[in-house]
């Protein structure tokens, strides 16, 4: 039996009112730089919506995922570019580094044997700490009303590099 195909409109229908121009926003800003999109129904998290480079397969051409976890609207950014919009990660706001702290540490920064071969691993410092996060969910943040702006920079930023290395 096929897998059944979802589409945007099966996911926003789980998307909060006040959250929706914000997903709607970037998903037309990635679709229109050429994202592919797909959307995922998981037994954890429900339906997932995420953006991959085209030309990459891989878990490494993914850029975002949204998803929903404890019925909250999560994203989980891939930042792969990170170290080049540091001057953004300083000016988070506490809600985001809070959450940034309560993610895992790096396994392969620690022990390089530790993780599967592929993982990079974040390493930076954000206001003068370091951060030596897993490339899983080092990014993985709730949406909130608070944190549009910023997660909506986060995003444009990487999606700014990955276009300029393209």
């Amino acid at each position: 039996m096929p897998k059944p195909k979802y589409q945007l409109a099966d996911f926003m229908i789980n998307v909060k009112n006040e959250y929706k121009d914000f997903v709607t926003t970037v998903h037309e800003m990635l679709v229109q730089q050429g994202y592919k999109t797909k959307i995922e129904l998981t037994k954890k998290n429900g339906l997932q919506l995420f953006y991959r480079e085209p030309e990459i397969k891989s878990t490494i051409g993914i850029i975002l995922y949204f998803l929903f976890h404890d019925e909250k609207l999560m994203i989980r950014l891939y930042g792969k570019n990170y170290n080049k919009y540091l001057e953004l990660l300083n000016d988070l706001p506490e809600i985001i580094i809070k959450q940034i702290e309560k993610s895992d540490q790096c396994k392969k920064l620690i022990n390089p044997k530790k993780c599967w071969t592929g993982c990079m691993g974040y390493d930076f410092y954000i206001k003068d700490k370091r951060y030596q996060k897993c490339l899983v969910n080092c990014f993985l943040l709730e949406v909130d009303l608070k944190s549009l702006p910023f997660l909506l920079e986060l995003i444009k930023s990487e999606s700014k590099e990955r276009l300029k290395s393209n």
